[in-house]
């Protein structure tokens, strides 16, 4: 078994607390990971970028290879745009539909839609309203490790685990919401892959 991931956002999205999940259910099921994240800048709005490698036998690199990634999640259209290059053949990229202009010449959103639809496995959601649904708007980023949670060879409930895991010191409300935020970003992605 192996899953690599790319995880791609904007800072202050969360793609480092999808990671620690990750980790974190990975790690609670004896399995090997390796990560490395790129920070475009410090502050809020540089791009980051998390690669991510899970397998039940020894990792080499922690940089997914170049048409290598089982699954691209992204936080923001554009950044899923930028690492779509890096899917396998059978890989699915799936993004948000929220953009975060952030740039000049920000290109129009339907243009972006256009070419993301242009890739074979792909699944676009308006995380942030789901989120918000869920009762947990802050958790967009959960959302979007739900929707990505069916590429990933890890049970569902155990990352559910992680997620309680990782916010345990958060509260019980706090756990409940971002587990409500999983659930619903797996219900509407299995829309798209039934």
């Amino acid at each position: 078994m192996k899953t690599d991931i790319i995880i791609a956002g904007v800072g202050g999205q969360g793609i480092l607390t999808i990671a620690a999940a990750l980790g974190t259910a990975a790690l609670n099921n004896n399995l090997n990971i390796k990560q490395s994240e790129v920070h475009g800048m410090s502050q809020r709005g540089g791009s980051v970028i998390s690669n991510f490698r899970i397998s039940d036998k020894e990792i080499y690199s922690d940089l997914v290879p170049f048409k290598g990634a089982n699954v691209v999640i992204s936080l923001e259209p554009m950044e899923a745009l930028r690492y779509s290059s890096f899917l396998a053949e059978d890989g699915w990229l799936v993004s948000n539909i929220t953009t975060y202009e952030n740039i000049k010449g920000y290109p129009e959103f339907e243009e972006i839609k256009k070419t993301i639809e242009t890739i074979k496995n792909h699944i676009l959601i308006d995380a942030d309203k789901i989120a918000k649904e869920a009762g947990s708007s802050r958790s967009t980023n959960v959302v979007m490790l739900g929707a990505g949670s069916w590429f990933i060879d890890i049970p569902a409930d155990e990352i559910e685990k992680a997620i309680a895991e990782i916010f345990k010191s958060k509260g019980e409300k706090i756990i409940n919401g971002n587990i409500a935020a999983f659930r619903a970003g797996r219900e509407i992605a299995k829309t798209f892959i039934s």
